[in-house]
């Protein structure tokens, strides 16, 4: 089966303008007829049943008959549309109102009270049914499959029939793939100008992404167009519905929910804010919106009318005349009141005025005649299938049919066509139309399957835009990186440029993790101030402050968890004091203590919160607590990693998808100090044994994870007595029966003879020659024994967990290198000599660490 080709209008007018009365399925070729008309014509000629049955334009049916049951009725709001759109569709397929109540299953109470108020209005579908064709008018259907039992029910005892369809089939054009919704609209744009925008047409999914980027694509560009947005998309409408919503809304809306109606309201709020209850944000510039949501708990709908007019400084006049309608006006705004309101904006179409002039968007679920010279068929995706009721009324495969010819019909309007389609949308084929696999004999999954031409994205002359003025200034080279800015690099420069732009709002677990950094500092400079019976006064503090971002629910839970979080701090610092001297580098000014300014005592510690920034190295940060000269903690509120996890996350060759240089970044600058000597770096989880704490079973070692740099190479280290020791009395059995009764020159023999892989990865290292070298070497000193062979596979695991679970002078080497050419690079794109990427040294970004993901497409590449 193929496309068939669909008769031109000059050919249909050929065929039909002998006769009297034409009928047609669609209001655009009924109008597309008449204009073609050569001749005069008393009365209709080309007209829809519905227009010819009703002597008017063709008004939304569902929702006058909606408007009349809740108005005659006392039925409900849902209820009412159900009945409602359950009568007048059976109506459309079997020729009277109350042939819906010929099915037991819908036959209810609440339809039989539609019903009987339907069937006195003076409806388009009642004109139908009575209407009747003067047997003496020569009749013509166009399209007669197209039409429905109702509209068929008119016509006279003998009419002829038009095929719109001819026998031959449609030569289509080729589908036109492209990259992207945004390339698909820039296309459309390339072509459509303010002076032939009366001859272009485009056809979408109204309810598809390409609705609002062709929208105010035009908008962009001032080109008219018409059959866009309705009444419910109004910027002011959607902002008065909203108001009233959020107004009703509980204690835990946040800021950022209710943020584009605040900045609609003349009333924009920084983004730091967005996490917080709005009912607890002090800000001066939404007193109106606190009082409002005060008062319209006592007010009416007019009354919240007339506020809403007075802050935004325009009419709704549309919106109070459609809440005039409903009956509404006067009511309370209650709850349910607005629950009715916005469920009828979403189920009907509000009537709008416009101006029927420029390009025509056309929905492809409901159109099909497009009367304009060029059409743009925008997505012919499963969007564009219909979705045939499921109702007992309806012949589905009647249906069916009806829909596929009206598609054909559509598909090949216009002089000229063109199919704008994806390929694929996030790396997932896109599936096309339904309708096509009846219409194809070729099978395809997506639409390079098809007849299809590949095209790359245009690039479309666009105006000015923003005003510019060009500086006389050299960018400023990065010297030195955090921990947090690196990570982001390496996952992706494209997320750490947009971090340099962009705010990003305050959260909970920032403010908590901030608190609890607080206390320690405070609690290592003032011990005595805090004691165990006043933690509790501490916990309700923090509570106080992290209230904002809290449901009310949340409270007590956690008040639990600060208090234990305190707790765990407080007995780590009293068991384990800090000793010797803080950190070296001069300290760069020390940033405010929330405890220290709420019990009014300074922190004067050398050991807290120690800022550096080793230029020499490229490197800055600030270290929680020096807890010893060669010992670093951090305080982390988040779950424990084990070292080997830290250290793989480290990694620089390749890089991890979760980079995490923390620590592996302050031991680097913490080498410089102690040269040539063993340090550690500690992070300690003070929330690890929160349960453990409820049932008083808790150990602070839990919350420890450690991870230590030898100021040796990795084959240096692991050739030295201590790690032979290891192997006779640390590691599994087998493996401390084995080198217990050997020497360590045996094994140092082997580690002098044989270079030892460089790998992490133990099955590699055990296949490998080291491996055989080793084996060997202990069969002949041990004996050719089984638990000797098993006993070294051992020795090599706990040898590599060694590399994988602590730091060598040759990690801390790499990592610097590594630092060093990601300056080069990052200044060079800071520069303007490249575009930062998207993707990271490891490839496509691990978007579960991206902070900045509506800024970044799909495509890396871009």
């Amino acid at each position: 089966m193929s496309i068939t080709r669909a008769k031109s209008i000059d050919s249909l007018y050929e065929e039909c303008k002998e006769f009297d009365l034409v009928l047609v399925p669609d209001a655009p070729m009924a109008s597309a007829l008449n204009r073609r008309l050569d001749h005069p014509h008393f009365g209709a000629f080309a007209i829809t049943p519905r227009r010819l049955a009703a002597r008017r334009r063709e008004e939304a049916e569902d929702r006058l008959a909606f408007l009349e049951v809740i108005k005659a009725t006392d039925l409900d709001w849902k209820e009412a549309s159900y009945a409602v759109g359950n009568i007048l569709q059976c109506w459309e397929y079997q020729g009277t109102a109350e042939a819906v109540l010929d099915y037991e299953q819908f036959a209810t109470d609440p339809t039989h009270t539609a019903v009987d108020c339907i069937a006195e209005m003076d409806t388009t579908s009642k004109r139908l049914t009575e209407y009747t064709i003067d047997a003496d008018t020569s009749v013509a259907v166009v399209g007669l499959k197209q039409l429905t039992e109702l509209e068929r029910s008119i016509l006279p005892p003998t009419y002829e029939t038009i095929d719109p369809f001819s026998e031959d089939p449609f030569d289509q054009p080729p589908f036109r793939i492209l990259d992207s919704p945004a390339a698909i609209v820039d296309t459309v744009l390339d072509t459509v100008t303010q002076e032939n925008a009366d001859d272009v047409a485009v056809v979408l999914d109204a309810a598809s992404q390409y609705s609002p980027l062709i929208e105010s694509a035009l908008d962009a560009a001032d080109i008219p167009y018409y059959g866009g947005p309705g009444f419910s998309d109004d910027t002011r409408h959607r902002a008065f519905l909203q108001l009233l919503r959020s107004a009703r809304a509980g204690r835990d809306t946040r800021v950022g929910d209710v943020r584009p109606l605040l900045t609609q309201l003349g009333m924009p709020i920084d983004i730091e804010h967005d996490e917080k209850r709005l009912v607890d944000l002090d800000h001066s510039g939404i007193e109106w919106f606190h009082e409002f949501r005060e008062e319209v708990r006592s007010c009416t709908f007019a009354d919240a009318t007339d506020a809403f007019e007075a802050v935004i400084d325009a009419d709704v006049d549309a919106f109070r005349d459609e809440l005039s309608t409903l009956g509404l006006l006067d009511d309370p705004v209650t709850e349910p009141a607005v629950d009715r309101l916005e469920f009828y904006l979403q189920s009907y179409d509000v009537p709008v005025d416009r101006e029927n002039e420029g390009v025509l968007l056309a929905d492809a679920k409901s159109a099909g005649h497009v009367d304009r010279t060029v059409v743009f068929y925008l997505g012919l995706d499963e969007g564009w299938t219909h979705s045939s009721p499921r109702r007992p009324w309806v012949d589905n495969d009647q249906e069916f049919e009806r829909n596929i010819r009206q598609f054909q019909r559509l598909l090949q309007n216009g002089v000229e066509q063109y199919y704008l389609v994806q390929d694929t949308a996030g790396g997932t084929p896109v599936t096309p139309c339904l309708y096509f696999e009846e219409l194809f004999d070729a099978e395809f999954d997506r639409f390079s399957d098809l007849d299809s031409l590949r095209h790359s994205r245009t690039s479309r002359p666009t105006q000015d835009g923003f005003e510019k003025e060009p500086l006389d200034v050299s960018p400023e080279d990065v010297t030195a990186l955090s921990q947090s800015s690196l990570n982001t690099y390496v996952n992706s420069p494209r997320d750490y440029f947009f971090s340099r732009l962009l705010d990003n709002p305050d959260k909970d677990h920032f403010r908590e993790g901030n608190l609890f950094h607080d206390f320690a500092e405070f609690y290592v400079s003032h011990p005595g101030v805090v004691t165990p019976e006043t933690l509790e006064e501490v916990a309700t503090l923090i509570l106080d402050e992290v209230d904002p971002f809290l449901r009310g629910v949340d409270r007590e839970v956690r008040r639990t968890k600060y208090r234990v979080g305190l707790q765990t701090i407080a007995e780590y610092l009293d068991t384990n004091p800090p000793q010797g001297d803080g950190l070296a580098t001069p300290d760069s000014g020390r940033s405010e203590n929330f405890f220290a300014e709420y019990y009014d005592r300074p922190i004067e510690s050398s050991h807290t919160e120690r800022w550096f920034e080793n230029t020499d190295l490229g490197l800055k940060g600030k270290i929680d607590l020096v807890h010893s000269p060669t010992r670093l903690l951090d305080y982390k509120s988040g779950s424990k990693k084990s070292t080997y996890s830290v250290v793989k996350h480290s990694a620089v060759d390749p890089p991890s998808d979760k980079p995490n240089f923390q620590a592996l970044l302050y031991l680097a600058h913490q080498r410089t100090e102690h040269p040539d000597e063993e340090l550690q770096f500690t992070f300690f989880h003070f929330l690890e044994t929160l349960d453990d704490v409820v049932t008083g079973e808790n150990a602070l070692e839990d919350c420890l994870t450690t991870v230590t740099y030898y100021p040796v190479t990795y084959e240096v280290y692991i050739a030295s007595p201590a790690v032979f020791t290891e192997l006779q009395e640390d590691a599994a059995n087998d493996c401390n029966k084995t080198f217990s009764k050997s020497r360590y020159e045996v094994y140092r023999s082997v580690l002098d003879g044989q270079e030892f892989p460089d790998t992490r990865d133990s099955d590699e290292l055990i296949e490998s020659e080291f491996a055989d070298a080793l084996t060997a070497r202990l069969i002949a000193d041990v004996g050719d024994y089984k638990y000797v062979k098993n006993g070294c596979k051992q020795a090599l695991r706990h040898l590599l967990r060694i590399r994988n679970q602590n730091y060598f002078t040759g990690d801390v080497d790499a990592f610097e290198q590594f630092v060093q050419e990601r300056l080069a690079e990052l200044n060079t794109r800071r520069a303007g000599e490249e575009r930062f990427p998207v993707q990271g040294l490891s490839g496509d970004p691990n978007y579960r660490y991206v902070d900045n993901r509506d800024c970044i497409l799909e495509d890396g590449s871009r």
